[in-house]
């Protein structure tokens, strides 16, 4: 290995300890406890270091949000190719989802509970070509499909994608904030709640 490859390999090492002392101190502390000389006295770096990888706080969680729904996208990609049906693809992809959430509650708090006009401020998210659009593309085009083949209705690709997304955000977003909660077994319940919502879709 060469000194300039050594050297970009410890680079993109750093700026991902960054990345990750920033979501864990956001989740365990709050937005506003969140500091850039916070994130540097946790990976033992002077704040100087931390502002030559990101601009300031809201370009740094930014990141944290994008790399969730990257592992998002992966996670549901993995499922389209183990599907064999549209509907099988679409019902192992909402399982995906959940599972991701509840694998990985950090990510997932970051990216989908945690208001993002607090975070970023009003209209600082862009959505539009986002990984965010990206992984939430993949479900839309799951639905398409599924409306193409005559497994569920004919209807807009949209609003059913958002309504399917709805209930299983609500499940993902209930085992994570409230673990106290006795709900019945967990795989059970997931399967649940994704038949559920694929049964109401059928013609």
């Amino acid at each position: 290995m060469g000194i300039a490859e050594r050297r970009e390999r410890e680079k993109e090492s750093l700026r991902q300890e960054i990345i990750d002392a920033a979501r864990e101190i956001f989740v365990s502390e709050g937005y506003d406890k969140l500091s850039m000389r916070k994130v540097a006295e946790r990976i033992e770096y002077s704040p100087t270091t931390i502002y030559l990888y990101f601009e300031d706080k809201s370009a740094l969680l930014r990141e944290v949000c994008e790399e969730a729904f990257y592992k998002l996208g992966d996670a549901i990609r993995k499922a389209k190719k183990t599907g064999r049906t549209p509907l099988e693809v679409l019902r192992k992809g909402l399982i995906r989802y959940i599972e991701f959430g509840l694998a990985h509650p950090h990510h997932y708090e970051v990216a989908f509970i945690s208001p993002k006009d607090k975070i970023f401020g009003e209209g600082d998210y862009e959505f539009e070509g986002s990984a965010g659009q990206q992984a939430f593309s993949l479900l839309s085009e799951s639905v398409a499909e599924c409306m193409a083949s005559g497994d569920i209705r004919k209807g807009d690709v949209a609003t059913t994608a958002q309504t399917i997304w709805a209930g299983i955000h609500g499940i993902t977003s209930l085992l994570i904030m409230h673990e106290q909660f006795p709900f019945v077994e967990r795989k059970k319940l997931i399967n649940s709640v994704v038949d559920t919502t694929i049964r109401g879709l059928m013609p």
